[in-house]
């Protein structure tokens, strides 16, 4: 009887452009077309021109392209403020001679190419509940409940694609690009909240997208980058089609400070496993305060709130599991509740 099984690998990267450790895996006998999916921490900026997340995924594409393998999900999140580290997590999965016995499970799908008139509203929200329904299959999971994080790499606008939407009488949800980015995450997240069943399609309208904070996905983490016009989307659960030693759980933080839910989570998977990878949301809690007391991340005219934020949460997590090598992205537009967001913690349980 076969199955799927799955592995995951944490390297440290020096730069953008640093793969040296990935091929290192190739040469140490991973198959490179067993790869699904990187997920990078680049140390730019996380806003409109962060540069470092494209130079990431072109060196990746190379990677993968002196290998003979195309297809290969590449979603970078800019942003490694405070003592967060920069490195990439590699997802692989083969089929192997083995019964099901559920375990960690990886999807991956694109979307068609956005129209950029789209973003920010309701069209993208179901196109990328289309996309995680695809993405859903690809991992072999049918229940909602057994999805435990859903990343998304989604587009922003730039000045450039809003004069050729113009040019071409179409009018965008926003001309400032800046905020371009919170809108597309929001509906990026929306759509994994409608694929799921955690909000009804009917329920959403193109004004309560980075307004309606109450409606949000449990699982969504949206990172919004200038290098891609269309949504690459991995699914996280588990199924009984996979088996191997990786596990999921997955925690909703209230709010920037709340590692007890994060530690109920690691609680819930097996005792003797090693940590593999921390995938994480943040941002600034739009109220303007964290357990009551006020916080400044909004008011700062010099760094975007949403650096604030990764470096806060970092540090938070850091605390619990005792590692800076974390995927924490920045802005948490309906993912989680305001203030709050997901955290997906990946074990290896021993063999």
């Amino acid at each position: 009887m076969s199955s799927l099984r799955a592995h995951v690998y944490r390297i440290p990267a020096d730069g953008p452009d640093d793969v040296a450790g990935v091929e290192a895996l190739f040469a140490g006998g991973l198959a490179v077309k067993n790869v699904v999916a990187v997920l990078g921490k680049t140390e730019g900026n996380g806003c409109v021109n962060d540069f470092s997340r494209g130079y990431a995924t072109r060196s990746f594409e190379d990677l993968f392209h002196r290998h003979g393998v195309d297809g290969v999900s590449t979603v970078m999140s800019g942003g490694t403020e405070g003592a967060l580290s920069p490195h990439w997590t590699i997802f692989t999965r083969e089929t192997v001679e083995a019964p099901g016995e559920r375990a960690l499970a990886i999807g991956a799908s694109r979307t068609p190419v956005l129209p950029t008139h789209h973003l920010g509203r309701r069209q993208q929200v179901l196109l990328v509940a289309d996309g995680v329904r695809m993405a859903m299959r690809d991992a072999g999971i049918d229940d909602p409940a057994d999805v435990h994080f859903v990343q998304i790499k989604c587009p922003l606008l730039t000045s450039r694609r809003i004069s050729e939407a113009e040019a071409a009488g179409a009018t965008v949800a926003t001309r400032d690009t800046l905020k371009s980015m919170g809108l597309s995450r929001g509906a990026s997240a929306l759509g994994v909240a409608v694929a799921l069943g955690e909000v009804d399609e009917a329920e959403i309208a193109d004004a309560d997208i980075g307004i309606r904070f109450d409606l949000f996905s449990n699982c969504a983490s949206t990172s919004a980058g200038v290098e891609l016009i269309d949504h690459e989307i991995i699914v996280l659960g588990m199924s009984s089609q996979w088996s191997g030693p990786f596990a999921i759980d997955h925690a909703v933080m209230e709010n920037a400070i709340d590692a007890h839910s994060v530690r109920r989570a690691r609680e819930r998977l097996p005792e003797n496993s090693r940590l593999a990878a921390v995938l994480a949301k943040a941002e600034p809690d739009p109220s303007g305060k964290i357990g009551g007391k006020r916080h400044t991340m909004l008011d700062d005219s010099d760094i975007s709130g949403t650096r604030h934020a990764r470096a806060f949460v970092g540090g938070v997590l850091a605390g619990v599991f005792g590692i800076t090598d974390l995927y924490v992205s920045g802005g948490a537009e309906h993912q989680g509740p305001p203030g709050g967001g997901p955290v997906a913690i990946i074990v290896e349980k021993e063999t």
